[in-house]
Parts: C-alpha cells; sequence; structure tokens
C-alpha cells in the first residue's frame, strides 16, 4: 500500500473509532491480530483489546476529540502528532492529552502502534 492509502487508514481509524465510536469500523481497519507495544495496564492485545480501550476511553470521556497535528509516512509506518480533548465523566473537568502514535500498517490493516502520551493538561 502507498503512504498516502497508509495514512487514509489511520485517519479513518482516528475518525470513525476513536471521534465517532464506531468500534465497528475497527474490523474493516484492524488486524485481528494487532500487538500494541506500550499497552495501558490490563490491555489485552489483539484487535479486540484495542476496542476494549477505545470504548473504555469513550466511556470515561464521552466527548473524546482526536485532533491530528501532523502526519508523516514512510514505507509500513505512519506516524501521528496529536492531541486530544475530553470531559472527565467522573468530576465534568475538562482535560487535554498531546502525544505521539507509530501506527504500523500491512495489507491495509493496522498491525502494530506505539504510543507516547503526556500527562493531560487542564483543557
Amino acid at each position: 500500500m502507498s503512504t498516502a492509502g497508509n495514512k487514509a487508514v489511520i485517519a479513518a481509524f482516528i475518525e470513525d473509532v476513536i471521534n465517532e465510536g464506531r468500534l465497528e469500523r475497527a474490523n474493516d481497519l484492524v488486524a485481528v491480530d494487532f500487538v500494541e507495544l506500550d499497552p495501558l495496564p490490563g490491555q489485552q492485545q489483539g484487535r479486540e483489546g484495542l476496542k476494549d480501550v477505545i470504548g473504555g476511553l469513550r466511556m470515561s470521556f464521552p466527548d473524546m476529540h482526536w485532533v491530528v497535528d501532523e502526519m508523516i509516512a514512510e514505507d509500513d509506518k505512519v506516524v501521528v502528532r496529536n492531541h486530544w480533548t475530553a470531559t472527565d465523566s467522573q468530576n465534568g473537568k475538562k482535560l487535554e492529552f498531546r502525544g505521539i502514535v507509530i501506527w504500523r500498517i500491512a495489507n491495509t490493516k493496522i498491525v502494530e502502534r506505539w504510543a507516547y502520551l503526556e500527562a493531560p493538561h487542564p483543557a
């Protein structure tokens, strides 16, 4: 797949799965044996583990919205510098997170992810 095609896969994942909460869309975009190289505590590997994490995040932060600040692709990898805003459903605090994610694509599916996330800041 071309670097433009790889970027399109990641853009669709961020918009459809993360921002819109359409977890079923991950079935089209993520490999079944997806590997999270920086898992959250308790996160299971595989596509279902990723969907569980995103579902949990959306429960804690129902208005979570990711913004791509920069996207760079080379070979089978896409690097995204992003920030996202969210309101904590427990206390109503508005937060902003910043991070960098490296995604690897194979056969039009996301197969691996590395992530760096800063501690949240008040929004």
